[in-house]
C-alpha cells in the first residue's frame, strides 16, 4: 500500500488531495468509536430504511465510503445470505475476519460508477460531509446502480457544536470551529453541511418516499437522560480523537494556517470539550429513499 505522510499524519497515495481525512490508526479509531455511537443512536439497528433483509431474494447491499468497514461486516455477518460490497477512497485495513459475502474494493465514489445498472437492493452512505464536489452527479449514479424500488441511506453528522441554552457562546472556540470547518470545505470545494443538504438532494435525484430521522449527538457526558448521556460520553471521546484528523488538511492546505496554529486551536477545543458546563451538541440526519419503479437506469 502506497501512503502519503504529512504533518505527522498518514493518508493515502491513491487520489492524493481528494480527501481531506487520514487513514491512520488515530482515524480509524474515531471511525470506530463512531460507527458504536450509530448503533447507540439508532437502538442497534443498521439501518432505518425499510429494506426486507429475511425475504427470499439475495440482497446485493452497496457501503459508499466504508472506511474501517465495520458498518458492511456487521450487515454481512447479520445477512449470511446477502451480497455486500464496501468501498472507500482508502485501503480498508481490518484486524479480523471478513465475512465470506463481504469483499472491499478501492473505489472512487465521485467518478462514473463501473457497476452495471440496477445492481444493487441497498446503498448505504455514512459521513462523506468534504467528499463530494458533484453531489447531483453521486446521487445520479447511486439511483442508477439500484434496482427499482431498491432503497438509498446517507447518514451525516453536522461540523457546526450548538446548544439549547446558550452555553456554546457565539465567540467560543466550539462557535469557532463550526465557523472554520464551513469555510475549510468551502475552500475545498466539497461542502461540510451535507447534514442539511442530503435530504434535498435525494429529493432532487429523482428518489421518492424521503424520509429524514434527526437526532442530537451531545458532546460529553452533560444530558440527563441516560441513553444520551451515554452517546455524549462516547462523542466526546470521538471528538478527542478525531480532531486533529478533522481539520489539519483542511486548514493547512486551504486556510493557510501553520501545523503549530492548528495544534494551539486544538488544545483549545479539547480544554472546551472537557467543560461539562458547556452543553455542546451535534445534529445527526439519517435520511432514506426509494428509486421509483418507473425510473430510469440509463
Amino acid at each position: 500500500m502506497n501512503f502519503h505522510y504529512e504533518n505527522g499524519r498518514r493518508y493515502s497515495a491513491y487520489k492524493q488531495g481528494q480527501y481531506w481525512g487520514p487513514n491512520d490508526e488515530q482515524q480509524a479509531d474515531q471511525l470506530d468509536i463512531c460507527h458504536h455511537i450509530c448503533n447507540l443512536t439508532m437502538d442497534g439497528r443498521l439501518h432505518l430504511a425499510p429494506i426486507d433483509s429475511q425475504g427470499p431474494q439475495k440482497l446485493h447491499v452497496l457501503d459508499v465510503g466504508t472506511g474501517t468497514g465495520l458498518w458492511a461486516v456487521d450487515f454481512a455477518d447479520q445477512n449470511p445470505s446477502a451480497d455486500v460490497v464496501g468501498t472507500d477512497l482508502s485501503p480498508v485495513q481490518l484486524p479480523h475476519a471478513v465475512p465470506p459475502n463481504l469483499r472491499f474494493e478501492l473505489d472512487d465514489c465521485t467518478q462514473p460508477w463501473t457497476f452495471a445498472p440496477e445492481t444493487f437492493d441497498f446503498i448505504h452512505i455514512r459521513s462523506l460531509y468534504g467528499s463530494v464536489a458533484d453531489w447531483p452527479a453521486f446521487y445520479g449514479e447511486c439511483l442508477k446502480a439500484l434496482k427499482p424500488n431498491g432503497y438509498i441511506e446517507q447518514v451525516e453528522m453536522s461540523v457546526v457544536p450548538k446548544s439549547d441554552d446558550g452555553s456554546v457562546a457565539p465567540d467560543s472556540v466550539f462557535a469557532r470551529w463550526g465557523d472554520v470547518s464551513l469555510a475549510a470545505g468551502d475552500a475545498f470545494g466539497k461542502s461540510l453541511r451535507t447534514v442539511d443538504e442530503s435530504k434535498q438532494g435525494l429529493v432532487d435525484a429523482g428518489f421518492v418516499d424521503v424520509v429524514e430521522r434527526r437526532f442530537k449527538w451531545p458532546i460529553g457526558g452533560w444530558a440527563k437522560d441516560e441513553r444520551l448521556r451515554e452517546i455524549g460520553e462516547f462523542n466526546r471521546l470521538n471528538w478527542e480523537q478525531g480532531i486533529e484528523g478533522w481539520c489539519m488538511f483542511l486548514l493547512t492546505n486551504y486556510l493557510g494556517w501553520t501545523k503549530d496554529e492548528v495544534v494551539e486551536y486544538l488544545g483549545n477545543m479539547r480544554t472546551m470539550l472537557r467543560d461539562r458546563k458547556v452543553h455542546a451538541y451535534q445534529d445527526l440526519s439519517v435520511v432514506y429513499g426509494r428509486k421509483p419503479l418507473d425510473a430510469s437506469s440509463s
